[in-house]
């Protein structure tokens, strides 16, 4: 395990998954809300080349995120993307063209700080590579079940902070669930190579829960504001593979007096976020642009495909 390495590649992560999060509002905020799940959701998005940017961030994220898992432990590598709320106003602003208010940034300090001071206490500590299928089945059955019972929740709801928070959490849950899955399966890309990494269930596992993931977050994105999804999506993703490192592959946290600081760290960020959320730099991000005025006599349309 090399984890300065690993913190390296989480961070490249974050930032393209925070990069991926503002092009893809940006295309959601484009379709129509509607009343049932994803209908008609996706086949408008691909149409927008604004989406397709934010599927190639999501791109780099994916083999960044692998090479982050392949070289450090699951609960050091996926607390990093408490980051990418905070990274994701920044971008925002600056793709907008419009400067953050101080509180922005002494709340992105927060979660920094916050997160800093939680790993430092916590130490973790790398367990081993492979789990059991009985942990596996575990694992499966509780992140799986609760997105479920989370999605029907959200089906029952008009479109809203209610809806958007029970999406996000659920993708929360399928996202930490690929974590470990990628995990497991990049170790043994690591050790055997290419042939026993698709030789492994874990390969197809983590490929069909991350397009659940994805569907799962489209959906929250479309259905409220990032304000209440996004901390959704980053607190559940961290705290789940957090747990599911312990479960799956023995992972260590300092305990004891330990658990003060940690307990310190975890209230900073989520401080930070709340602040970060209720911004007006986060309702800036979430309002929809306004429709472009018609075209009027010799005004040339605009090209709506550009983004």
């Amino acid at each position: 395990m090399h984890t300065p390495l690993a913190v390296l590649f989480a961070l490249l992560t974050t930032c393209s998954n925070a990069l991926a999060t503002v092009l893809q509002r940006k295309a959601a905020q484009r379709v129509p809300v509607s009343g049932r799940l994803g209908r008609g959701l996706m086949s408008a998005l691909v149409r927008q080349r604004v989406w397709l940017a934010g599927m190639a961030a999501v791109g780099a994220a994916a083999c960044f995120q692998a090479l982050a898992l392949a070289n450090g432990a699951l609960s050091v590598v996926q607390p990093v993307f408490v980051l990418e709320l905070p990274i994701a106003l920044l971008l925002a602003g600056a793709i907008l063209h419009r400067r953050l208010p101080r509180e922005v940034w002494w709340a992105a300090a927060g979660v920094t700080v916050g997160l800093g001071l939680a790993l430092w206490a916590a130490a973790p500590t790398p367990g081993g590579t492979e789990a059991p299928t009985t942990r596996w089945l575990i694992a499966l059955g509780c992140c799986l079940g609760a997105a479920a019972a989370l999605t029907a929740t959200a089906v029952r709801r008009a479109p809203g902070a209610g809806r958007a928070a029970c999406l996000a959490l659920a993708a929360a849950l399928c996202y930490a669930l690929t974590a470990a899955l990628l995990k497991s399966s990049a170790q043994t890309w690591k050790a055997d190579g290419v042939a026993a990494f698709f030789s492994v269930w874990q390969t197809y596992g983590f490929a069909a829960v991350g397009v659940l993931a994805l569907f799962l977050l489209e959906n929250a994105l479309q259905s409220g504001p990032l304000a209440f999804s996004q901390p959704a999506l980053t607190l559940g993703d961290a705290c789940t593979s957090v747990a599911l490192g312990v479960l799956l592959f023995g992972e260590r946290l300092r305990t004891g007096w330990w658990l003060l600081p940690e307990a310190a760290g975890l209230a900073l960020i989520l401080l930070g976020i709340v602040l970060l959320s209720r911004s007006a730099a986060a309702r800036t991000l979430i309002t929809p642009a306004p429709p472009a005025p018609a075209p009027g006599p010799g005004r040339a349309t605009p090209d709506r495909g550009a983004r």
